[in-house]
């Protein structure tokens, strides 16, 4: 239950940062990962966020009505290439400054011990991920 809610309040944080251009953490982090991939296959993008497919589905529909990405075509109907907008990459530079205020933010909250604890979190999380 803690864990939840921490993650409920440094959600808030950036959600906050954000607000003003009318985009969420989650949505960022998508945004961000098909302006680093170039043409951002569903599945790649899913294994390096951890998003369930109907969950980056869904934002990623969002996304396309807001103009913010684009699909590309492909001979897999569920399987849709996407990549950044002009719109979109404008966004991802508005945000970057925003996310970066957010992150400091966030740090102090949660202080260097659990900022510590959390990378070595990940680690475990990414070694048992690749051993599975």
């Amino acid at each position: 239950m803690q864990l939840r809610r921490l993650n409920r309040v440094i959600t808030n944080v950036y959600d906050d940062a954000l607000r003003s251009l009318g985009v969420k953490a989650s949505q960022v982090n998508i945004l961000v990962a098909a302006w680093k991939l170039g043409i951002a296959n569903p599945l790649k993008v899913c294994d390096i966020l951890d998003l369930d497919p109907s969950t980056l589905s869904r934002n990623v529909q969002r996304m396309r009505a807001k103009g913010w990405l684009e699909v590309m075509p492909s001979d897999d109907a569920r399987q849709q290439p996407f990549r950044l907008t002009s719109a979109g990459r404008k966004l991802v530079e508005k945000a970057v400054p925003r996310w970066q205020v957010a992150q400091q933010q966030a740090k102090r909250l949660l202080g260097d011990g659990a900022i510590e604890m959390l990378g070595r979190s990940m680690k475990n999380l990414r070694q048992a991920k690749a051993e599975s």
